[in-house]
This record gives C-alpha cells, structure tokens and sequence, in this order.
C-alpha cells in the first residue's frame, strides 16, 4: 500500500474512532437534557466536522488542544458562518469536553478559556394583524389540501406552536371538550395551549371532512396528514406558507416561526400578561420571551409616531 493510501485509512480509523466518541456524547445529553432531534443533529454536524479536520492531523477528537478547536473555528468564521452559527458550534465542543472530561476521557477541557462570540439582539420580523388575516385567507378550502393548510394556519397562529410541534400533532392531542391541546415541546415538555373558538371550528370541520378524503381508508393518528398518509415535513410546509404568503401579496420573507412570532407580539401588544405568553410559547426561560416585548414596543413607538398630534 503506497503512503498515501496508508494516510487515508489512518484518517478513516481515526474519525471513526472519534464518531464512537461522539455516538457516546449524544446519548448521554439526550438521556440527561431530553434535547430535541434537530439540536442533537446540529450537534452531531458540529463535532463530526471537528472531527474530520483533525483526522487529517493524525489526531482524534478526545485529543483536541485548545488551540487545534480555535485554529477550526477561525477557519469556519473566515468561510462566512454567522456569529449565531459559531456560538451554537462552541457551545456543543464545550458540552462535549465537559463529558469527556466527566468520564475521565481528558484531563483539560479545551474549551475552558474560550470565549463566545458576541451576539446583536435581533427583534424577530414579525406580520401585522392585517397581513396575517391576508396570509390565513390565501389557501383555496375548496380543495381539501387547502382546506388542511388554512386550518394549520389558524392552529399556529392561535396556539403560538413551533413548527415541528404542529406537524407532529395527533388527533389523541386534541381536546374540544376542554377547548386545549396537549403539546408536547422542546425537552419533551408538556404544556396545555387553549384553542381559541375560530381555531377550534377549522380544526373540527377539517377533521370531519377534507381529514377523511385526504385519507381515504387509511388508518393514521397525525393530525395533519400528507396526501400518502404520512406525517408532513418541516421543509414542506415552510414551502406552503412561502406559497401562500405570495398570494396574500405579503412582501416580507416570513417563514412559519413568523406566525409564532405574530402569535406571542400580537398578544402583548393587546395586553397580555409575559408570563402567560412564556407558558404559552412553552419557553423554559422568561428572557427568551422578552425579546418579543421588545417588537410590541417598537409596534408601539409606530403608532404613537404615526397617530400622535405630536409624535
């Protein structure tokens, strides 16, 4: 086998030896944290891209200085990643050494003395009450397509549910009698969110009618199937609500976390208690909740410059 044959099968021998590592690291956070499946893939992406760079230095991961994790990251910043991107990167190296170095794996955290980027406040882009009227009225409920798109848009924005939360929705959530669903969030939280009567009206009229022919005789407990019977995907319908916010004629670039944003600003603009907003949003953290107060003030600096004598 010439030399560089010999380097490549080292290298294949080396990252392995780090994904076993990092298969190791993963199950022990999701058992401990309960992390949502995309933050553990994030994750995974993170350290397996550590990983290769270093398997091209004859190194493992568990065997990463402080200087080999800032030479990496440096090179990723250069690329063009975002400060947000390079936080959420730092953060899983450091949780990772953590383990290792609980499990006696290291005796030196190389992430100890690193510091996190920092990171602007940035106010979410939120819809106007009309624009989300105009956004809810763009599918055709004539078609039962339509009809199961406009009552998850009613749901979203009357619940505040995180996308991956309304697609993994299951008609055992729903509870008309009560007026709640039963939402199982991030950390595998449970939390009631009432329905609201509109909401709850397209929910039930689609359940009793296009719910049926979209599924024919098939047997399925999602909510909200697809036309095979299955659960729908995040990336499809963040394509409906693109598709639908250009025939509402909306010009902003909204995505479906847009409507959980409107849900909560909405809210505190009408005087909602943040409190109540936070257990509604299902966030752990109240500061997580109040940047949204931070939109319904400028909403509010708007209108006073708008409708003020003298503003």
């Amino acid at each position: 086998m010439d030399t560089k044959n010999q380097k490549i099968v080292a290298n294949t021998r080396l990252f392995n030896g780090s994904n076993a590592s990092i298969d190791k690291f993963l199950d022990s956070i999701w058992t401990e944290r309960g992390l949502s499946a995309n933050t553990l893939s994030a994750y995974r992406v993170d350290l397996r891209l550590l990983a290769h760079e270093l398997a091209r230095y004859d190194m493992e991961i568990n065997q990463a200085r402080k200087s080999d994790v800032l030479s990496f990251v440096s090179k990723r910043v250069a690329s063009g990643i975002k400060a947000r991107t390079t936080a959420r990167q730092i953060s899983s190296y450091r949780a990772f050494f953590q383990f290792l170095l609980r499990t006696n794996q290291i005796k030196i955290d190389p992430t100890l003395d690193i510091d996190m980027p920092r990171i602007g406040r940035t106010l979410p882009r939120t819809l106007t009450e009309d624009e989300v009227n105009d956004l809810l009225q763009a599918p055709n409920i004539n078609d039962v397509i339509g009809h199961r798109d406009r009552a998850m848009l009613e749901l979203m924005y009357a619940t505040g549910l995180r996308v991956s939360e309304l697609i993994s929705l299951k008609l055992s959530q729903v509870n008309f009698n009560q007026g709640v669903l039963r939402v199982i969030g991030k950390g595998n939280r449970e939390r009631l969110v009432p329905l609201g009567e509109e909401s709850a009206n397209w929910l039930q009229d689609f359940i009793n009618t296009s719910r049926k022919i979209i599924l024919r005789k098939q047997q399925i407990d999602y909510l909200f199937p697809t036309k095979r019977g299955q659960c729908m995907s995040r990336q499809a319908f963040w394509y409906a609500i693109k598709r639908y916010s250009k025939i509402a004629g909306i010009k902003k670039t909204i995505s479906p976390h847009g409507l959980r944003h409107a849900f909560a600003t909405h809210l505190l603009n009408h005087g909602a208690d943040l409190r109540v907003v936070q257990l509604l949003l299902g966030h752990s953290d109240l500061s997580t909740t109040q940047i949204y107060t931070h939109v319904a003030r400028e909403r509010l600096k708007d209108l006073h410059s708008e409708h003020h004598p003298r503003g």
